[in-house]
Order: structure tokens, then C-alpha cells, then sequence
């Protein structure tokens, strides 16, 4: 069996910056990790976000990742499948922690992700990402007791 690893590093590299820009709300890392014509439908048990183009995309994200958010998003267990030179899939678990301080309402679960890539100009890009929810729980938190904040702090230097 011949695997091409160091395309699905790369691709790993790609989904692990993804996560990082989503918890950072960092819009313009965002921006170049998607291709101009991608789509994402997020589907969990209390919602369902769906955005078509990376400038929705984009600015969907930015603004549900907020000054009174606090998120944490891992992907795991990667399976990924290069199919020719500038087409992949991959498959993962994430594991998810949000909390929206307005409410103080957390949601905790796992999903599986399904996405599509594609290389373009050397570059490997999410094409379509998607999940559906392996659980999710909504509760509201009684006592947040915030030591730190990131978005909070990214915001206000905005």
C-alpha cells in the first residue's frame, strides 16, 4: 500500500488551522483556507448553520464568534483519502465546547465531519465541509467563573 503523506499532513495541517481560526475568530486566516466557491452545513441537534461561498462563510463565522463567545473546537482521528492530485476527502471527529455569554448557555458534543478538498495553486483548500452530531448538549451555566477570554480580548483590540 503507498500512501501520499505528505499531501494528508498538509491536509491535516489545513483542518488544524481551520480549528484555530474558528476559536480565534481570525476572519482573514480564515479567508485563505477556503476555496471562493466552498460551502459548509453544520448540522447539530438544536441548529443547523449553511453558508455557500467563503465570504459568507466568512462573515457568518466572524459574527457568531463574538466578544461574548467563548468556543473550543478539536478535530481528531483523521481518515483522509487522496484521490488524485487536487482532490481529497477526509473524515473527523470533533470534539466541541461553546458557551455564549449573553445567556451563559454552553453546548458540549462531538460531531463527524465530512469534507472535501481540492489543491489549488500548490495549496490544499476545504471545498465543503460538513457534520452531523454524534450528541450535543445545551445547558446553561451557573457559574461561568472566567479566568481568561480570547475573544473578549481579540475584539476589544479590533
Amino acid at each position: 500500500m503507498s500512501l501520499p503523506l505528505e499531501e494528508i499532513e498538509r491536509i491535516k495541517q489545513l483542518k488544524y488551522a481551520y480549528s484555530r481560526a474558528i476559536d480565534t475568530c481570525d476572519t482573514e486566516r480564515l479567508a485563505i483556507l477556503f476555496t471562493e466557491d466552498a460551502e459548509v452545513d453544520y448540522r447539530g441537534g438544536t441548529y443547523r448553520f449553511q453558508a455557500q461561498g467563503r465570504d459568507a462563510i466568512v462573515a457568518a463565522i466572524g459574527r457568531s464568534f463574538h466578544a461574548e463567545f467563548v468556543g473550543s473546537h478539536t478535530v481528531h482521528m483523521p481518515e483522509i483519502v487522496v484521490h488524485d492530485d487536487d482532490t481529497a476527502d477526509g473524515l473527523w471527529t470533533l470534539l466541541d465546547y461553546a458557551l455564549d455569554l449573553r445567556d451563559n448557555k454552553a453546548t458540549v458534543g462531538a460531531a463527524h465531519y465530512r469534507d472535501r478538498y481540492v489543491k489549488q495553486n500548490g495549496r490544499w483548500l476545504i471545498r465543503r465541509a460538513e457534520y452531523d452530531r454524534v450528541y450535543e448538549r445545551v445547558y446553561t451555566e451557573r457559574d461561568v467563573g472566567l479566568t481568561a477570554h480570547m475573544l473578549a480580548t481579540i475584539h476589544a483590540a479590533r
